[in-house]
């Protein structure tokens, strides 16, 4: 839609969980020089002015600085904070059809790029989000800079155009009816790299590299299978961390919808490598001193934090007591939930946060607790006040929230002389075992929303789907009387036995599933 000195092309303001479409419109008038932009815009946006105004200039054209007239740019809705440099290439092109400088018909087109003052346009965050945003509101022509092309490639169904500068952007839009002109500057949509996922290319430790920890091992598998919460205690330098950090290759390929979810988040965050896409679950691991704002999210205008960060992957939490209590205990709803929400007086967002908790901790501060005349030095010395003063910074309600407590005792050293020869303990088996179970799992919750892994099972999943027998009905309800398991530590422990079943093949629950999955609901001390 245009008319004599006013123009209106479209561009979006990048978010979650979804980017909103932002109309750009510009009005010149007769007056005094101005050169003004309304509708909320944050500093960023507001600077466009200037780097719009010389972008133009050595693009060859007028800049609006140049002219005596009052040119106002409205960002509209006007009630949505513009914020980031995004918003730049739309400013230009709105400016230059108003001032009849370009021109082109903008209906099915969306526009985004940051403005270097030569002309070129530079890589912005978020494009993932804008380019379904534009494949939700039917754009047809998506026009990004050619550094975040690859990105917005990931959505099928829109023409990208990968933008070097505004000058060849300028004349790839203009309609001069010079054929010959056109087709040397036309640019061409962009065709994305074929990137296929390699063994080779996975992180972290192979099992096999671990000595011993059996035990921990089978938990850490059965953990991965159903997407469980897990929590690793023992001594310093058993292989918490190591085994915490094996889980990333573990995990099995993101699908294409959570990739694209997972790429999204991560473009926000500016945290997108050379591949422009997420095609491995995220391994977060933020140090203990994290604050509270950088671990669930929040600042001013309310950003994510790094339980959303580990959307559809893991959050290794080491030394986990040591986190503050408060940071602990906001874990409660992003781990009930799988979500998070933060309220700030200018605005309250939520933010998916589906992710698996890994927990590592000592029994102790000094982590010798109830390791009698070991080879760290003898017992534990620890005041008791002050041990129990360090295992309350883990609340009842963040606990139960966590499905498997796995001990990791210390290692003999003539086990750690020996060599590892047991094949089933080595990474590649069980990532192939976590994949069928996986895989039996996407197929049971086919017709249920929202749901893929055991861990997600509501109550009447778990009544339709987690069938026992009845000698492992009557196992866990004797167990539950001991143990004192809480409603949601009965659930728990159901889902648990599901994936150990799933994993062992059997449609049913058995008793011996049963009896795994309660060994890992008791937590020490």
């Amino acid at each position: 839609m245009r008319r004599m000195n006013f123009a209106r092309v479209f561009g979006g303001q990048p978010g979650l969980p979804r980017a909103r479409l932002v109309s750009v419109e510009a009005d010149i008038a007769r007056g005094l020089h101005a050169f003004s932009i309304v509708g909320l815009p944050d500093k960023a946006v507001e600077e466009a002015r200037d780097r719009v105004a010389s972008a133009i200039k050595n693009s060859g054209l007028t800049s609006p600085k140049a002219t005596n007239k009052k040119i106002v740019i409205s960002l509209a809705p006007a009630e949505l904070k513009k914020e980031g440099a995004a918003f730049d290439l739309p400013v230009a092109l709105a400016y230059l059809l108003a001032a009849e400088e370009l021109s082109f018909d903008p209906a099915g087109k969306l526009f985004a790029g940051e403005l270097a003052l030569d002309g070129a346009v530079r890589a912005i965050k978020g494009t993932l989000s804008l380019a379904l945003l534009a494949r939700e509101e039917g754009v047809r022509e998506l026009y990004v800079p050619q550094e975040n092309a690859d990105e917005a490639a990931l959505v099928s169904g829109l023409a990208i155009f990968p933008i070097r500068s505004l000058a060849q952007l300028i004349a790839h839009l203009s309609e001069m009816g010079e054929r010959e002109t056109e087709a040397r500057e036309r640019i061409a949509p962009h065709v994305p790299r074929v990137v296929s996922e390699s063994e080779d290319d996975l992180d972290g430790p192979d099992l096999a590299d671990i000595r011993g920890q059996e035990t921990a091992k089978r938990a850490l598998e059965v953990a991965i299978a159903g997407g469980h919460n897990i929590a690793l205690s023992g001594p310093p330098g058993t292989g918490k961390t190591m085994l915490a950090r094996a889980a990333s290759a573990l995990l099995p390929a993101l699908t294409e919808e959570e990739m694209i979810e997972v790429t999204t988040i991560h473009s926000l965050a500016g945290l997108l490598g050379a591949e422009h896409a997420m095609r491995r679950p995220p391994f977060r691991a933020p140090h203990h001193t994290a604050s509270y704002p950088s671990l669930i999210g929040g600042g001013t205008i309310p950003r994510p934090g790094e339980v959303t960060l580990a959307h559809r992957g893991v959050l290794f939490l080491d030394e986990f007591p040591e986190f503050a209590r408060d940071v602990v205990n906001a874990l409660r709803e992003p781990l009930e939930d799988a979500q998070v929400s933060v309220a700030r007086a200018r605005g309250s967002s939520t933010f998916p946060a589906n992710f698996m908790l890994i927990a590592a901790l000592n029994p102790c501060p000094c982590g010798k607790y109830g390791q009698k005349n070991n080879s760290r030095g003898g017992e534990c010395r620890c005041p008791a006040m002050a041990i129990e003063r360090y295992r309350r910074k883990i609340s009842g309600p963040v606990a139960d929230r966590i499905d498997l407590w796995v001990h990791v005792g210390e290692i003999a050293p003539e086990n750690l002389a020996q060599r590892n020869k047991n094949a089933h303990a080595q990474s590649p088996a069980a990532r192939e075992r976590i994949r069928a179970a996986r895989g039996v799992q996407r197929e049971r919750f086919a017709a249920a929303e929202g749901i893929s892994t055991n861990a997600d099972m509501g109550a009447r999943e778990i009544e339709s789907l987690a069938q026992l027998t009845k000698e492992a009905e009557d196992a866990l309800i004797v167990a539950a009387r001991s143990l004192k398991l809480s409603p949601r530590g009965f659930h728990r422990t159901v889902k648990i036995a599901r994936t150990v079943a799933d994993l062992a093949g059997s449609e049913t629950i058995e008793p011996n599933h049963m009896l795994e999955a309660l060994q890992y609901r008791q937590r020490e001390g």
